[in-house]
């Protein structure tokens, strides 16, 4: 792995292409990350670097994790991960890792953790209601069931539910701009989560 940065989902959108193609894209806050510490190969056993992502109120930080930003001389941070890059030992203590790690055309993995909820259409695979625009009822669960008797919803039927809540990886994504001013990515496509939601964008593995 030779590029990883930390980032955030901010939403989708569309951009289009110098040939005019319309191209939707998720945006992503990218970064700063800063480097908290290295892993070496004479002290750890392996050469990695330790970065943190969005800072954190110093009340929310337990006192171990408080004293190992305190040792870097870095602000506390809200999400810590390591990565194992290739140039590992070129990075020093309080270095920051921006957006424009990346770039245009750069392919990518994204992962993380996937929506929690769904609906009986994606959970179950349950047909819709008629899209018309006099129905109103384009993705309800639909009957529940009998009315007079039993009067209550049967055990066992399937209802909108918890579903996802994984780790996901979606492979050979492509950037389509980097913006370190602003520290934003545009990833072609969709990736996993909600909005808000943290990720890690590192080198595809098959690129």
């Amino acid at each position: 792995m030779k590029k990883a940065i930390i980032a955030k989902k901010i939403g989708m959108t569309q951009v289009f292409t110098e040939n005019g193609a319309l191209v939707p894209v998720t945006v992503l806050e990218a970064g700063p990350c800063v480097v908290i510490q290295k892993k070496t190969m004479e002290n750890d056993g392996y050469e990695a670097i330790q970065v943190g992502f969005a800072d954190a109120k110093e009340k929310k930080v337990t006192k171990p994790m408080k004293g190992h930003f305190t040792k870097a001389g870095v602000a506390a941070k809200k999400y810590v991960k390591e990565f194992k890059l290739e140039d590992a030992a070129n990075y020093e203590v309080g270095a920051e890792i921006k957006a424009d790690v990346f770039a245009a055309g750069d392919k990518v993995d994204a992962s993380g953790v996937s929506k929690g909820f769904q609906s009986t259409i994606k959970r179950y695979n349950a047909s819709r209601g008629p899209m018309g625009h006099g129905s109103k009822s384009h993705r309800v669960v639909g009957s529940m069931g009998s009315s007079a008797y039993p009067s209550r919803v049967k055990k066992g039927k399937r209802m909108p539910g918890h579903m996802g809540s994984a780790n996901v990886t979606i492979q050979n994504l492509e950037i389509v701009r980097a913006d370190a001013e602003k520290n934003l990515l545009l990833i072609k496509g969709a990736v996993p989560g909600p909005k808000g939601s943290v990720l890690v964008i590192k080198d595809s593995v098959k690129a």
